[in-house]
């Protein structure tokens, strides 16, 4: 492949990947009353998913100010990627609106891949960032991987904030990307 030929490649590839994030980017709830209730029940599917491979995080949740629950995110790359998913946003334990996610990333990265992501936010000013589309996620934040197999013997940090379950695909992915979160409360 030549290089121009895999510039204009790369830059297709980067246009796609854009175009999606903005059109999946103008909705945040599901637009059915069935694709929302469908959502929500994931999402409570998914939680109690995770805390059955990591009880710990029942904890986690109870104590947290508030958390996201995404049951299924996308994601996939060529050098450039991103990735998108809906969730629920869960304050004081109760449901309160829909949140999705969109991941942009730059990068040695090839594949696609589909993974749950538990977000749990501890301080106010998180919590409102989110709520008014200014909360990212990036680099600094830990990230705990649940497997069957790690789940039982993994070390938990009380400092961590997102939790991953992989759901399949192969990516091999060293990049640089950062996460960007859109709340829509129940009402709106």
């Amino acid at each position: 492949m030549s290089f121009m030929s895999f510039t204009r490649t790369t830059t297709s590839i980067a246009l796609f990947v854009a175009g999606c994030a903005i059109c999946a980017g103008c909705a945040t709830a599901p637009s059915t009353r069935a694709e929302r209730h469908s959502l929500r029940q994931n999402a409570d599917a998914t939680l109690g998913e995770m805390i059955a491979r990591k009880p710990a995080l029942r904890d986690v949740t109870q104590g947290a100010l508030a958390y996201a629950v995404f049951p299924s995110v996308g994601k996939g790359g060529m050098i450039v990627g991103g990735a998108y998913g809906r969730g629920v946003l869960y304050e004081g334990g109760s449901a309160t609106g829909y949140v999705s996610l969109e991941q942009a990333s730059l990068g040695a990265q090839l594949g696609g891949e589909s993974f749950s992501e538990l977000l749990v936010l501890r301080r106010t000013a998180d919590v409102d960032a989110l709520k008014a589309g200014d909360y990212t996620i990036g680099a600094d934040v830990g990230v705990v991987i649940l497997s069957a197999g790690a789940a039982a013997h993994a070390t938990f940090d009380p400092n961590a904030s997102v939790f991953v379950l992989s759901r399949g695909g192969l990516m091999v992915d060293i990049s640089i990307s950062g996460q960007q979160l859109k709340y829509q409360p129940f009402s709106a």
